[in-house]
């Protein structure tokens, strides 16, 4: 018997309704259908955004769900509340920009079929430029076992967020999302590597992922360092990582995100932190 899911989203005022229908419609032409797709409005939007939701709730009543917040509170309470609504227990993330690829939740829906004690999958993203999606720009790649990934998360965030399947209780046992500018979903894989859940990621693309010219130069600022030092503050405070591992770690982001012109630091992200030689038809 399939497993049924659904899909949280989230959406806010600076969105681009062209770019939100095409990541909705990624999710909605999977191979494997969704069951429910949970859209979380933060806050005021445009009217022709407001006029996409509208028509997309009329076309599919018992679909799809949109839920309203009357004033913006950022990403990680929408999520925390989009959630909460699911009424499956296995939720695929999608942001809504993004384009995911058609087989990305059969894939999803294996590995969960194939290990029961699994708390959450991920996968690859290959990201593109702007409007142009053969505009590839490099591929951030992840561990994919369970042990890798829980090491490799004491120094950089383990999964592609966009990418992600997991079961709702495990999050909710771990304490749903919570609000960390630009690390809320680092944070809550911290939590559940602490409540014991179980991780892996697929080594294939499952999400192509929009960039805009100067987002890896925006990686940075006093706000950017302090979600990241919280981060590591965190996993300082819980033992997860030694004091010598927290040092290291704030010098590099101390270096890169404070005191890199946001020019080099572009340059930096773009060749440190992505590949550009991940050959798709190999992993597959």
């Amino acid at each position: 018997m399939e497993q049924k899911y659904s899909v949280l989203m989230s959406v806010y005022i600076n969105e681009k309704p062209d770019r939100f229908v095409q990541a909705l419609n990624s999710m909605l032409e999977q191979t494997v259908s969704p069951d429910q797709v949970v859209i979380v409005q933060d806050g005021p939007v445009s009217d022709v955004l407001k006029v996409v939701l509208e028509q997309y709730q009329n076309e599919y009543p018992d679909l799809i769900t949109v839920l309203v917040n009357e004033q913006n509170l950022g990403l990680g309470p929408s999520l925390n509340r989009g959630l909460l609504e699911c009424r499956n227990e296995l939720i695929a993330r999608m942001d809504s920009d993004d384009v995911s690829r058609k087989d990305r939740i059969e894939k999803q829906l294996k590995m969960f079929e194939e290990n029961e004690a699994l708390s959450i999958c991920g996968g690859v993203i290959r990201e593109f430029l702007e409007d142009d999606m053969s505009d590839t720009q490099g591929y951030r790649v992840c561990p994919e076992t369970d042990e890798e990934l829980k090491e490799y998360m004491k120094e950089r965030c383990p999964f592609n967020h966009m990418t992600v399947m997991y079961k709702k209780s495990e999050v909710v046992k771990a304490g749903n999302y919570q609000d960390l500018h630009f690390n809320e979903d680092y944070l809550l894989w911290i939590r559940m590597a602490q409540a014991g859940c179980t991780f892996a990621n697929i080594n294939e693309v499952l999400v192509d992922v929009r960039v805009g010219k100067d987002m890896y130069k925006r990686r940075g600022g006093e706000e950017y360092f302090q979600s990241e030092k919280k981060i590591q503050d965190i996993m300082l405070e819980s033992g997860m990582i030694t004091e010598q591992l927290y040092n290291r770690n704030m010098l590099k982001r101390k270096i890169v995100e404070k005191w890199m012109t946001p020019t080099i630091r572009g340059w930096v992200f773009k060749r440190a932190a992505r590949r550009k030689d991940f050959d798709e038809e190999e992993a597959e």
